[in-house]
């Protein structure tokens, strides 16, 4: 009779509140989770199978430590300016919560896309301001006009730049170059090794670590 219709609302009540509670529980995990997009370098059609890239993916996702934007990159080999930074935007979504890390070519892409868009922080890796004498760079449209390192500052919270001494492609001296004409603005957190030639590598520990500390910085 009546007794049961009350003990049933008792529980369907106390069922409602708990749902209610977990919901806004995984609401709040879902807004504090960080966005980490990786810009891969050019020439790298598979992405994941390529350098550190699909490793960090993994170990963003599977720790949930990160919601981690990593695709195949359209116009691969030239990586034009006209079209990665659209895709960055539209496709992959970077905005002012993203942290973006860009590797070689998709460090300059990062440093050209905070040009004009507010962005958490960048994470370059190998990165570079001209076209190095390179045929296929000069086609890239990244260098056809001045940098505006003022506003890469003003657009973002944090730079942070790995280089290494032994890199065979980037000279040593031109990656510090980009962080000297960043530092005119605002500091940069250099990270400088010297045997990762490249970064080329499998797995990037260093990276992950960093990572690690600015979401933790961020949640906290």
């Amino acid at each position: 009779g009546s007794s049961k219709i009350v003990v049933w609302n008792f529980y369907f009540f106390i069922f409602m509140k708990f749902s209610l509670r977990r919901t806004q529980s995984l609401a709040s995990t879902v807004v504090a989770m960080a966005k980490v997009a990786i810009i891969p370098g050019n020439g790298c059609g598979a992405v994941r199978d390529s350098n550190w890239y699909g490793w960090l993916e993994e170990q963003l996702v599977h720790s949930n430590l990160a919601k981690c934007l990593l695709h195949d990159m359209p116009d691969p080999l030239y990586a034009k300016r006209s079209i990665w930074l659209p895709f960055m935007e539209q496709t992959l979504g970077c905005d002012e919560k993203t942290i973006v890390v860009g590797h070689s070519s998709g460090a300059v892409a990062a440093l050209r896309y905070a040009e004009t868009h507010r962005v958490r922080g960048i994470i370059l890796v190998s990165a570079y301001r001209s076209d190095l004498g390179d045929d296929l760079e000069a086609a890239s449209g990244y260098f056809d006009d001045e940098w505006r390192w003022e506003k890469i500052t003003s657009n973002t919270d944090f730079i942070i730049q790995y280089a290494s001494r032994d890199d065979h492609l980037v000279p040593f001296a031109e990656q510090m170059k980009v962080s000297e004409l960043l530092t005119e603005h605002r500091a940069v957190d250099m990270r400088v090794f010297s045997n990762r030639n490249h970064f080329m590598q499998f797995e990037f520990p260093e990276l992950l670590e960093t990572l690690r500390q600015l979401v933790k910085e961020e949640r906290s």
